[in-house]
């Protein structure tokens, strides 16, 4: 599995160990669902986005064909 190395500041560190004992879980664990969970929402957000656009635009697209 691969690796990655992220550098916080004191006090973001302080802040990640505090949330992820709150929780009950590891600074690694938590750190890792977060950015998981970061790129799903802006996959999310995208779609989105890109549904709406279609929709908008769709009856001038029509028009063009």
């Amino acid at each position: 599995m691969a690796g990655l190395n992220l550098r916080f500041t004191d006090d973001e560190l302080d802040a990640l160990r505090e949330r992820a004992a709150a929780e009950g879980r590891s600074m690694q664990a938590f750190a890792h669902d977060a950015v998981i969970s970061a790129v799903n929402e802006h996959s999310r957000l995208f779609n989105e986005a890109a549904e709406h656009v279609l929709k908008a635009s769709g009856e001038l697209n029509r028009r063009l064909a």
